[in-house]
């Protein structure tokens, strides 16, 4: 075991859970076991828990101009541990580490960004009769919780770590078990960026915790990203429990590619899109509805998918269940009458023979009713449909439920703003194929991507981790008494 046994995060040290059940955590790399990771129970987060509550008033009433000065250090400390973080990042979640790197370096921008706010949370006065004054003003919710995934270790729980804490919240995080080693480090670096303790805290577990964060009378809101079956079971227990909750759930991205389409670049973005981070992120490219004839831009798509190489520039999937699940998919859509083009299926990498690995595939002639076609599959697979008419790809765009990315590749203008305004996704590429806004610009998909109102990140998220309060005020005794006094 290369690592230490994991422990909770509470109050400012590591501590062991209550419970002695614990799961290992492999790495999908090369299978080498990394750590073992606790299941607490509700005891751990109740202790969490006080932990943040008493730590609360002296945090949120901190001015934020000084509270913002922890996330000025701890982008200074995310950046001098760069190569530490990114090294962490690929061995428990088996990106490559150029990926990583990246990972890491949006989290030097989510922090950047949280250094920010005291701009963006002025509020407004107006002097609205004479010598009456209206004013508004950002306050925080209290104790929050954030449930994040395995396949960013480091960029999904900064989503909302530094925006959450910087606007007066105290926090506890459940990490995936899958990877649960970057969020601990994290929490070492928040405290030497300043921090006071209990303002940040880290509960290890699995479904038991999750349903406790829900559940628990203390905690205000609750952040999810995950699946969007389990998004939609977080989203009714935790507003069933008169919580604030923004849970974000899967995807199934289209990229439409038109005839106009410049191929080289078009092949580069639709093969990266698919296959980047291993296809495991809700923004990839996962189906392309070709329109007209693009033949010349498919046969481009392989060529660049054949480029890619497992061990080099891809990435492992997390562990053998993903990689078997990917895997079955492909196989379907085989034996219901799909052409594979490239096939990624039954791959080996020498030297880490027991890393769990699926190859670059691309898929043609796939039809809508396809479970390919349908369903995340999160691996590095793209399904091609084929239609004659920028509407009926539409029309495939717009039957999946969910909603959280599309794309068009063309070089007419007027036609990407067609699409843009009927395509039924929350964030829209035009001859990009990873639509991911950057801060201040918010992440938030759209029907079945998203469960809540607002965003996770950049401006849209002040109002989810804050309430408004609003005062009026009056010093003029001698303007009397009218309607509003």
């Amino acid at each position: 075991m290369k690592y230490s046994a994991i422990q909770n995060y509470i109050n400012g040290q590591f501590v062991p859970a209550s419970t002695t059940r614990t799961i290992d955590v492999i790495s999908p790399v090369d299978g080498t076991k990394l750590s073992t990771v606790p299941m607490s129970s509700s005891k751990d987060l109740d202790q969490a828990v006080k932990a943040a509550k008493a730590a609360f008033p002296a945090w949120s009433k901190t001015p934020i101009k000084e509270r913002v000065q922890v996330f000025f250090k701890y982008k200074y400390l995310i950046e001098k541990h760069l190569k530490e973080l990114s090294e962490l990042c690929t061995e428990e979640n088996g990106k490559t580490y150029n990926e990583s790197v990246a990972e890491i370096e949006k989290c030097v921008e989510l922090a950047e960004f949280a250094t920010s706010l005291p701009q963006l949370i002025t509020g407004e006065v107006l002097e609205v009769s004479k010598g009456v004054e209206c004013r508004t003003e950002h306050a925080p919710l209290g104790v929050i919780a954030s449930i994040v995934p395995f396949n960013f270790p480091s960029m999904v729980p900064n989503w909302t770590i530094p925006n959450a804490i910087a606007l007066g919240n105290c926090m506890i995080i459940k990490p995936s078990e899958k990877v649960p080693l970057s969020c601990g480090r994290l929490a070492e670096l928040l405290k030497e960026a300043g921090l006071p303790d209990g303002v940040f805290n880290v509960v290890h577990g699995d479904v038991e915790i999750v349903e406790a964060i829900c559940d628990h009378p203390d905690i205000e809101a609750v952040s999810f990203v995950g699946s969007t079956k389990v998004a939609k079971i977080v989203y009714q227990r935790a507003t069933h429990n008169y919580k604030r909750c923004l849970a974000l759930g899967g995807a199934k991205n289209h990229l439409m590619v038109l005839p106009d389409a410049i191929p080289a670049m078009t092949a580069q973005n639709v093969a990266a899109s698919m296959s980047g981070c291993a296809g495991q992120r809700c923004m990839a490219a996962s189906a392309m509805v070709a329109v007209g004839s693009v033949e010349h831009i498919i046969e481009k798509i392989c060529e660049e998918a054949r480029k890619i190489i497992p061990g080099q520039n891809l990435g492992a999937v997390i562990n053998k269940a993903s990689q078997e699940r990917i895997e079955s998919y492909i196989t379907e859509a085989e034996k219901n009458g799909a052409k594979i083009l490239v096939d990624g299926r039954r791959t080996k990498v020498d030297g880490k023979e027991n890393g769990t690995y699926v190859g670059p595939t691309v898929i043609d002639y796939v039809t809508p009713d396809m479970s390919v076609a349908k369903e995340e599959i999160f691996g590095p697979v793209i399904s091609i449909m084929r239609t004659n008419t920028v509407d009926e790809a539409l029309a495939i765009e717009n039957a999946n439920p969910y909603g959280n990315a599309a794309s068009v590749f063309t070089q007419n203008g007027g036609m990407a703003r067609y699409i843009i305004d009927r395509a039924s996704a929350g964030m829209i590429g035009v001859n990009v194929g990873v639509p991911v806004p950057r801060e201040p610009f918010s992440f938030g998909g759209w029907n079945e991507s998203k469960f809540g109102v607002g965003d996770i990140t950049g401006k849209s998220s002040i109002e989810f981790w804050t309430k408004l309060k609003k005062s009026t005020t009056k010093w003029n005794p001698e303007a009397g008494i009218n309607w509003m006094s």
